[in-house]
Order: C-alpha cells, then structure tokens, then sequence
C-alpha cells in the first residue's frame, strides 16, 4: 500500500461463506478493508461513483452473476476496477469480461501473493482516478494549495503543512531544492497564503543575468545612469513593494550585488542607479538556492548577514526519486492537462506503463516529468512510458507482476543498504511482509550490505 493511513476498501462477493471467510481473512491481513457480500445486486447498491476502493467477485454466482456485478458497476462508474474470480474452465468467459471492461481475472484457487499483486495495483490505479478527478474538477476560484503542491507522499504534505504555517508569520524565507522540484510553485504559495496576497508577486532569477545587470534588475535606474538608460526603469524591489519579490538561484548572485540587497532589507529603502531620491519599500523576500548558503557563508561565497536576514525561516522540497508514489499521479495529471490544452482525447490511466514511469530516477525533478507528459500526451514519443500490447505475450500476467515485485524490492534494499526495516518503511509495508516477499523472491539482504 502507498499510504499505510487508508486502507483500500474491497467489495467483496461471492455465494460461497467459506470461500467469503478465507478471501476476507487474507485482504484484511495485507492491508485491505473487505466488505463481503453473498448477494452481487446488494453489493452493487452500496456503491456510487465516490467508493475509493474495488471490486472482487466470483464469476458463477445465482441471481447476479459476475457478468451482472460488472454492468452495474459500469453503470456507477465504469472506472471502478472489477475483478472476477472464475474456475479453470471458465477461462473463455473471464476473458470475455476482460474485454467488456473488467480490470483482471483469477483462475481458482486464487493464488494469494496472485491476487494480492493484482489487488494492489487495481486499488493504485482507482486511487489515481479519484485523485486526478478531483484535480480535473477542482474549481479555479480562491488558491488551494493542494492544486499547485500536489502528491500524497507524507513529505509533500509536511512541506504544504509548514508552507501554511511559514506564509502568515511574512518573515523573509530561503527554499531549497534540486532543479525542477518547483521552488517558484513554492514561493507563490508563500504568497497567497500569506497576509501580502493582494500585493504584486514579482520573479526573477538571479543567475540568468549579466552582472552588470543585477544592479539595474533590483534597484532599478534613472534615465542617462549608464549608457543604453535611455528611459527610466522601475526595478523588481520597487515593483514587489506591499507584495513578495521572488530571488532564483540566490548563490549566483556577485558579492557586491550581496551587499546592496543586504543594505536595502535592513532598511527597507532603496535608490535607483543614477538617482538621487530614496525610495521606501515594503518587501518580503523569498529566496530559492540549490545549495546551502549557510555552508556558502562559511566557506566566504555568499554574505553572511544576507543569509541571516533572508533566512528566518527555511524549507527543503523533496525531489521526486524521494516520493515515488507520487510520480504517477503527477504523470497522469500533466498527460490530462496537455491534453486538455492540445484539444487531444485523454487517454486511459490503464494504458499508461506506471511502473516504467516509477523505474526512472527523474534528474530534473517535476519539470522533466511535466515535460515527459506533454510529450506522452503530442505521441511524440512513449519514452517506455506506454504499454506495448505485444509484450503480453512474453510473460503471463502474474509472472510480470512477480518480476516487477522483485524488481523494485532490489532496488529498496539497495537504495537502503540492505537494511531491512529502513526498506520496508521506505516501500510502506510491514517489516513482517517485506521478508516473506523476500523469501518468497530468494532474496538475501546480506548482498546489498553497504551499497547505497
């Protein structure tokens, strides 16, 4: 499970008590919250298209068979997964169930590492829905934060947690984060949860300037201050007065520039180049760095009370390798808003290779996602991002499953230098489960001793 506070809710259905009892047993023991029935169309009269979880059911039952548990589903919302449980000679008819919109199907005796597998993706893929109907749906009036900083990943909802507190107490606040974690996003939220929403928000990066331009960038100039002023300039300090003035990639910006920001914080009062007039302002400054400046300021690359008077309060954004439940969400948001943009059909979260998308270790954070959808999205290119329907036929559904388990517990323990419980909080399963996964796939912890 991706979120160890929510337990995916599963409509159980089948006429066999016995078979009920054992079937409710395992999902309740991993992390799944059954609710049995023995009759399918009062099962299905509990649902509406809000049930966050799925649908197991067995395919020959009296009265509402599995091929009936499907259409009404469908007729709820045929996005929730249904999955049907049917006997060796069956086959034919669970295939055809398949194809007329059934998430899966399990040949008898359901094996239960098989439809555990086949469960938790099936409760991923409908959380992943509700998550990105809710943002499709979400109205555009006020600013909710949730809409700008998105992901479930316990640090995303700490970092909106601290955000929240950080924007009422207006103190100058430095960010930190990798490239593309979207440290502007970030600052933005700092200022329309914050007391200055009305006042100018006002950008600008500090290493993509000319030295010799900083200067007339913050401050602003005169006309005749240097040659090409030919005309007055009203500089960023200025225009972000009564509001927040946003400062890039703060580090790259030269020592003596450094001084002249520190001067005009301190007293709040600047004067443009060639001026001769001061100028009172009323700024918060948010600052975004890819490096720490308190460690730049020990070191003599960055001014020691700038740092001290833009840091009153400071925030790390994870980059995305360290939230990796969130990565598909994000995917299929920005597919859907490309193609919303482009007039394009939207494609079905199902035909979408999540695990391709989480194999990746995303250098550029949120942006090279943001940019990976657009392109998923013009079919410029599938980056391995997209299922290949021949592929199914080189490995049966539950051996690709078993593969991909193992796959990415490797990957866990290596990351985690074969330290098990570090592992099993990092993949949000038991300590407990992880081993018998483990012991299931022959893996021994003692080959990743001292690897991360």
């Amino acid at each position: 499970m991706t979120d160890n506070s929510v337990k995916p809710p599963v409509l159980l259905i089948d006429d066999e008590a016995e078979i009920r009892r054992a079937w409710e047993e395992t999902l309740h023991l991993n992390d799944f919250e059954p609710h049995p029935f023995e009759d399918g169309a009062a099962a299905v009269a509990t649902l509406d298209a809000t049930w966050p979880g799925v649908v197991l059911t067995d395919l020959r039952m009296p009265g509402l068979d599995g091929f009936g548990v499907l259409d009404a589903v469908k007729r709820v919302d045929p996005k929730i997964p249904v999955i049907i449980v049917t006997g060796h000679g069956d086959i034919p008819m669970a295939t055809k169930a398949v194809k007329a919109g059934a998430y899966d199907f399990i040949e008898k005796p359901a094996d239960p590492d098989t439809l555990l597998a086949v469960m938790v993706r099936a409760a991923e893929l409908r959380r992943l829905v509700l998550e990105n109907r809710r943002l499709s749906n979400s109205s555009s009036d006020g600013y909710k934060i949730e809409n700008h900083i998105m992901g479930n990943h316990p640090k995303i909802e700490r970092l909106r947690a601290q955000i929240a507190v950080v924007a009422g107490a207006d103190v100058n606040t430095v960010i930190y984060g990798e490239t593309g974690t979207g440290k502007e996003l970030v600052a933005r939220a700092l200022h329309e949860l914050g007391p200055r929403k009305d006042g100018p928000f006002i950008a600008i990066n500090c290493g993509a300037l000319n030295e010799n331009l900083i200067a007339s960038e913050l401050f602003g100039h005169e006309t005749g201050a240097f040659t090409g002023a030919d005309r007055r300039r009203i500089g960023k300090l200025e225009q972000a007065s009564g509001g927040t003035l946003f400062l890039d990639e703060i580090e790259s910006m030269p020592l003596g520039q450094q001084t002249q920001l520190l001067r005009a914080l301190q007293g709040q009062v600047i004067e443009r180049l060639g001026g001769k007039s001061q100028i009172n302002i009323d700024v918060r400054v948010v600052a975004a760095a890819k490096e720490d400046l308190e460690l730049a300021s020990e070191e003599m690359r960055f001014r020691a009370d700038l740092y001290y008077r833009l840091a009153v309060a400071s925030l790390t954004i994870p980059s995305l390798r360290e939230r990796g439940e969130d990565i598909a969400l994000l995917f299929v948001h920005y597919v859907t808003k490309a193609c919303r943009k482009h007039g394009l059909t939207i494609p079905e979260i199902s035909e979408i290779n999540l695990d391709d998308l989480r194999g990746k270790s995303w250098p550029g954070n949120v942006r090279e996602l943001v940019n990976a959808a657009e392109r998923y999205a013009l079919q410029l290119e599938n980056a391995g991002m997209a299922s290949d329907p021949r592929d199914t036929g080189i490995m049966s559904l539950p051996d690709q499953i078993d593969a991909f388990e193992k796959k990415v517990i490797v990957s866990a323990l290596r990351r985690c230098g074969g330290r098990v419980q570090e592992t099993a909080d990092y993949l949000s399963i038991p300590r407990k489960k992880l081993y018998l996964r483990m012991q299931h796939h022959n893996i021994d912890k003692r080959a990743f001793a001292g690897t991360e």
